[in-house]
């Protein structure tokens, strides 16, 4: 029985966590105050002290791993330190007490900071003008795609449907395109893990759309040829798409609307340090030049000699909507505060520094885990265990649950796809020397093992709160309650 289990059952009868006053009504008069549909005489809740309560739940959140316990090197995930003075700034009462539906007059401090935002972020990334509403990555993608697809009707290119997509792509793209009613192209990566120029050529035409491309892409590698490939695609009508999720490998580098993309968005809760996944929310916000600018979603934010306010009908072409409201603002204000903190300079740092400890991490590992694509990576690289597989019978999988029992959070596996057992290791700019060491030194000592005793990496996690589970069986038939 687990320590959970025997918390759980600490429950006695009549024991409480609370201490409520004696009833101040006629006790005739609770039923036409609660309609008896609404009461509920026996809920067989655990009957605990509050202390007992307290420590369940402490106890739980131990076992909980997040960046604030440990290292989390989830490949194309970046989860990065979450700097606390952000989280300080979005709880002001300025922020946090508003509503959307207030008059404009009495909203100014918040409204000019989201205005100031797309400014940043025009300055960072390039382009002309930015909305904040989407609310993650893969629904800036759809935002991104629902702006293309409006262009092109626009221009009178109601038959191009095609959006052209590399192998190594993330995998909400294809799904995007689909939403859109536009057909996903694949083309095949080359052996540098660029995109086929020869595939990509004769995937273009007259139905193409556009191309959505990450770069850095998900091998962690820069894309050599990214200037001839957006040219490829210009010449034959179509747009270039930027899917965002890699930018903490580029900031202050590069921007990717100098290289060709006319649309991209970025996750905020990725590169602009704010809280990810469970964490969330995210946000999404996306960028676009001069030609798409027309097609941003509405209301946009728009300054007057009085102040600021929120404008629809000056934006005829506008595709409407894509969020209830203006965007996920908590999270908005944390990245701004993040910007402000950093700089320019600062920005530029981050980058440098993520870039720098993958591809220290990457010359570290290669001696023991194959290693595909053998050129300077970005922010993050895939390795393999195509040898540990081949020669002992160890998986991806295997060597990610024995990662659990040195302590740190295993990286993303078997994706991309295009690379067999793959390991995809992303450390961020934040950790230190001493972190990146105690990680790899586990990781050499797992490939060790695979040599020495690779059964006890097969059986892996051994010292964690529950043994290895039937991932297929947990999905198919999740058990979430206790009896």
């Amino acid at each position: 029985m687990t320590d959970d289990r025997l918390i759980f059952e600490k429950s006695s009868a009549g024991r409480k966590a609370f201490s409520l006053p004696d009833l101040d009504i006629p006790e005739e008069d609770i039923d036409e105050l609660v309609p008896k549909d609404l009461l509920r005489a026996e809920l067989n809740l655990p009957e605990l002290a509050e202390i007992d309560v307290v420590r369940h739940f402490t106890n739980l959140s131990r076992k909980n791993f997040g960046v604030d316990s440990g290292f989390y090197p989830l490949g194309s995930c970046t989860m990065k330190y979450n700097p606390k003075v952000n989280e300080e700034a979005a709880k002001s009462p300025g922020f946090t007490d508003i509503h959307p539906l207030q008059d404009e007059a009495e909203i100014q401090g918040i409204l000019e900071l989201l205005y100031n935002f797309e400014q940043y972020m025009c300055a960072i990334f390039g382009y002309d003008a930015f909305t904040l509403q989407p609310a993650a990555g893969a629904h800036g993608e759809l935002t991104s795609l629902m702006m293309i697809k409006a262009y092109h009707r626009d221009k009178g290119n109601g038959k191009r449907d095609k959006v052209i997509i590399p192998d190594s792509s993330h995998g909400t793209n294809p799904a995007s395109v689909s939403m859109v009613g536009y057909h996903p192209i694949v083309v095949k990566s080359n052996g540098r893990g660029n995109i086929d120029i020869d595939a990509l050529i004769k995937a273009v035409g007259d139905d193409t759309a556009g191309l959505m491309l990450t770069n850095p892409n998900t091998l962690g590698l820069f894309d050599e040829h990214i200037l001839g490939i957006a040219d490829i695609v210009h010449q034959a009508g179509g747009l270039l798409y930027y899917d965002g999720a890699n930018a903490n490998a580029t900031l202050g580098i590069c921007r990717p609307a100098d290289l060709g993309f006319d649309v991209a968005h970025f996750n905020l809760h990725k590169t602009f340090a704010t809280p990810h996944g469970c964490g969330g929310p995210g946000a999404g916000p996306v960028g676009v030049n001069k030609k798409l600018e027309p097609f941003l979603p509405v209301p946009r934010i728009v300054k007057t000699v009085s102040g600021f306010e929120f404008s629809i009908s000056d934006f005829p072409k506008s595709i409407g909507r894509v969020h209830s409201f203006h965007g996920n603002i908590n999270v908005i204000v944390k990245a701004y505060a993040y910007i402000r903190s950093l700089g320019a300079k600062g920005l530029k740092e981050v980058a440098e520094n993520a870039v720098l400890n993958a591809n220290y991490l990457m010359e570290r590992l290669k001696k023991y885990y194959y290693l595909p694509y053998d050129r300077p990576c970005q922010h993050e690289f895939v390795i393999s265990a195509k040898w540990q597989k081949e020669k002992f019978g160890v998986k991806a999988l295997d060597i990610a649950k024995r990662l659990l029992d040195y302590g740190f959070h295993p990286p993303t596996i078997y994706f991309p796809l295009i690379v067999e057992e793959a390991l995809m290791i992303e450390p961020t700019e934040t950790e230190s020397k001493e972190t990146l060491d105690a990680f790899c030194d586990a990781m050499i000592k797992i490939a060790q093992e695979c040599e020495t005793d690779p059964e006890i990496v097969k059986s892996a996690p051994h010292n964690t709160p529950v043994g290895r589970l039937d991932e297929t069986k947990a999905a198919r038939e999740p058990d979430l309650k206790w009896h």
